[in-house]
């Protein structure tokens, strides 16, 4: 993955560090899939964007045919701070790489995870599909991500993020006509991601989503 560097202009922050894959048999068209780390990853360290989640195994050599936009999140702020950002430097990379605004998918872990709910919420229709890992946040709110697919995960021993958390997300979701998958790690803690992105088809279910089938 390329390291990059985004800069804004009159943002609460100055730039966001990011890695970029770009697929071998890269074409105009392609899916765009977002990466967001968790808390411990931030900083000023492009390296640190790699250290778990699906940026991992994509820096590893695990072949997805999309472009995989994994951005840093500053230090002392936090991804449901900073929507407004996240979505201006996507819009930017889905320009720059001329990818399909319907195959704009997001996933993210533990505070990945919160902003990938947040994203939903506060951009509803704007992505494909969500696959939020061990996070959670306002259910009251969560109405508004409508039929987006969501496959969200945890492990029901997390003793960092508690799951309940993410139930009453699904519950909330659910009960207002929306499109979720809740896969529950029997007996694993907060490091839910290991299973989410070894053992499942999740990132491979991400880019074959299409906004045009949700509407």
């Amino acid at each position: 993955m390329q390291n990059k560097v985004y800069n804004f202009k009159d943002k609460r922050i100055e730039k966001f560090n990011y890695k970029i894959h770009i697929p071998e048999n890269f074409k105009s068209g392609m899916p765009l899939l977002v990466a967001l780390h968790g808390a411990g990853e931030r900083g000023d360290d492009h390296s640190r964007v790699v250290i778990h989640g699906a940026a991992k195994y994509i820096e590893a050599g695990r072949r997805i045919d999309a472009v995989v936009l994994a951005p840093q999140c500053p230090a002392d702020f936090t991804w449901n701070m900073l929507t407004v950002e996240l979505k201006e430097l996507i819009d930017y990379v889905a320009e720059e790489y001329e990818v399909d605004p319907d195959r704009i998918s997001l996933t993210g872990l533990s505070m990945g995870g919160f902003g990938t709910w947040e994203m939903g919420i506060n951009y509803p229709g704007f992505v494909s599909a969500l696959a939020p890992v061990c996070g959670g946040g306002m259910s009251w709110r969560v109405r508004l991500i409508g039929r987006t697919p969501v496959w969200t995960f945890h492990g029901d021993k997390d003793d960092v993020v508690p799951p309940e958390g993410t139930y009453d997300m699904v519950r909330k979701l659910r009960a207002a006509g929306g499109n979720v998958k809740f896969t529950v790690f029997e007996g694993v803690k907060h490091n839910s991601w290991e299973p989410a992105y070894e053992d499942t088809c999740v990132l491979d279910w991400l880019i074959s989503q299409n906004r045009r089938d949700n509407i």
